[in-house]
């Protein structure tokens, strides 16, 4: 079996992902693309709106699992799309979408 940073320190991470929930983050994903992003801590962890711990700086590009400062909460659907791609990708796709949005012609209250 390949070597799995998010494992070696198994104890550092439970404490890393108890913080995050205790806290109840909202998904950083979610806010960044200007949806809900309120999470359901109670969902289980299969879940594609559960909560996951996701590296800013992904493990795949050096990124440490058990940094307090590289974490952040996301949906699991969230973090399974966001793959390894940068906050910096994750940002300018979300600035795109939300422009192409925000450029659509808005509904009339009284429709």
């Amino acid at each position: 079996m390949a070597y799995n940073p998010r494992y070696a320190n198994g104890n550092a991470r439970r404490k890393i992902r108890a913080r995050l929930k205790a806290e109840q983050r909202d998904c950083w994903i979610c806010r960044a693309f200007g949806r809900p992003a309120r999470i359901d801590y109670d969902l289980p962890a299969r879940h594609p709106m559960s909560f996951e711990v996701d590296e800013l700086i992904p493990v795949s590009k050096g990124g440490s699992p058990v940094d307090y400062d590289n974490v952040a909460a996301a949906h699991r659907c969230c973090n399974g799309w966001r793959g390894n791609k940068s906050v910096e990708e994750v940002l300018r796709i979300a600035r795109g979408v939300r422009k192409h949005v925000d450029s659509l012609p808005q509904p009339f209250e009284d429709w």
